[in-house]
């Protein structure tokens, strides 16, 4: 049995008549009658009872239509959702995110995502540091990941989104929120909450290579990997963090922004991911997120 048997048979059996049919199906009518009798004698019942007036649908046929109907319309719906997936209209799509992204590029994103790509189910693993989303990204845990450079692997591409200010969180009691920019010369004696270690994170590295430019080294106090834990630790006034500028999208209670200077300092934020291995959804999502940003 194929399924032009079922498409023949659901021909003859809407209409009734193996002339029309054979004419709606755009073949003659002798070898649609042969098709016909193939399938019953396939089957070993009668679908339709024929006669020189006419034909009927016998209970067997009837029964036997609504089946042929679904599986008929099953195959169409899926090669519908095929073409769908293969569009990049329909799938799963998952997207990593650095914590200050969090707050910022990734709630419009995702509101963008799911008023262009209806279809496509959107999962989020957010306040993520770049090397661990580089991971992901190699194991196909995730299809685009937004992080900061560098991206040193020739497998994963990437685009630039956009660049973020650096600035400077405080405790809201502390001296030197009183004032409109800070330099980073005026972090040598201030204790430090920091981005998880050089080797994990690249604000972590950022925030050594400034200071060090400066003269000093970082007092760092304690090292996170979360931006939101960082920033409820300065909330509590164990130190102060230098961080990108969407932070203060991040509203916390006790904590006061000032913007670091000079204004070229500053981090990208790139998205990421596989080249050839990418969905077809990535680079619908990618065109989502290029409207979004500058």
């Amino acid at each position: 049995m194929e399924l032009r048997h079922l498409r023949y048979f659901r021909a003859v059996a809407e209409e009734l008549h193996f002339g029309r049919a054979a004419g709606r199906l755009h073949i003659a009518q002798p070898p649609l009658s042969q098709q016909i009798r193939q399938l019953e004698r396939e089957l070993g019942v009668s679908l339709l009872t024929r006669s020189t007036r006419r034909v009927e649908l016998t209970r067997a046929g009837e029964a036997y239509l609504r089946r042929a109907i679904a599986v008929l319309d099953a195959v169409e719906d899926a090669g519908h959702q095929a073409r769908r997936v293969a569009q990049g209209l329909e799938g799963h799509l998952s997207i990593s995110c650095v914590g200050s992204a969090t707050y910022s590029v990734l709630p419009r994103l995702v509101r963008a995502l799911r008023e262009q790509l209806p279809h496509v189910e959107i999962s989020i693993r957010g306040e993520m540091l770049a090397p661990a989303q580089l991971d992901a990204l190699r194991n196909r845990d995730v299809d685009i990941a937004l992080l900061r450079p560098p991206v040193d692997d020739p497998d994963v591409h990437y685009e630039h989104v956009r660049r973020d200010r650096l600035i400077v969180a405080l405790p809201t009691a502390h001296p030197l929120a009183s004032r409109d920019t800070l330099a980073v010369a005026d972090l040598r004696d201030e204790d430090v909450i920091a981005h998880a270690g050089q080797d994990r994170s690249v604000m972590g590295r950022l925030l050594t290579s400034i200071c060090a430019d400066a003269g000093f080294a970082p007092r760092i106090r304690q090292e996170v990997s979360e931006t939101s834990t960082l920033v409820t630790l300065v909330a509590a006034g164990l130190g102060v963090a230098v961080v990108p500028a969407p932070t203060a999208d991040l509203d916390v209670a006790g904590v006061t922004y000032r913007p670091l200077e000079p204004p070229t300092l500053g981090v990208d934020l790139v998205a990421a991911h596989l080249g050839d291995a990418a969905p077809p959804a990535v680079e619908r999502a990618l065109d989502v997120l290029r409207g979004l940003t500058p």
